[in-house]
């Protein structure tokens, strides 16, 4: 029991000791872990960390340390994250072609399972294809499936 006491004591000597080292540790660690869940929650963590290995040159015993750890930790978390994860989360605006899939058009050039047609949507002309053994007229409606690089992918109506 004395020995175990002992040890114990000698490791937070050690810890003592090497504070800021300590908390370069915890950072990284905390960084780490952040970089790996991208949750926007250790890295505060990280952060007051970080700003621990500052305050570990000072006088301020290991207990009050870890205090200011945590305090600062959670104050980052309940009043940054909110703001950091709307920001990192805005709403992504639709190109042209996300716009377009799901909407008529009106082929202007006939298409086959073979030949490429085009298709009329939204006053843009596109090149046009169909994954099915279909042909689509020119004149005739169609709704675009898919866009892959410049041709969109149409069925029948």
């Amino acid at each position: 029991m004395i020995l175990v006491v002992w040890h114990m004591q000698s490791i937070i000597n050690v810890l003592s000791d090497n504070l800021p080292w300590v908390w370069v540790a915890v950072t990284i660690i905390c960084v780490v872990i952040e970089s790996l869940t991208l949750a926007l929650t250790t890295i505060w963590f990280g952060i007051s960390a970080f700003v621990l290995v500052f305050l570990a040159f000072t006088p301020l015993p290991f207990v009050a340390q870890v205090f200011i750890f945590v305090a600062l930790a959670l104050v980052l978390l309940i009043f940054t994250r909110p703001i950091v994860k709307k920001k990192l989360s805005q709403k992504q605006i639709a190109t042209n072609y996300e716009r377009v899939i799901g909407q008529i058009a009106v082929v202007t050039k006939k298409i086959t399972a073979l030949d490429k047609g085009s298709v009329k949507i939204n006053g843009m002309e596109w090149t046009a294809a169909v994954k099915e053994d279909i042909v689509l007229e020119k004149g005739s409606k169609c709704i675009i499936e898919e866009i892959a690089g410049v041709t969109a992918y149409v069925k029948e109506i």
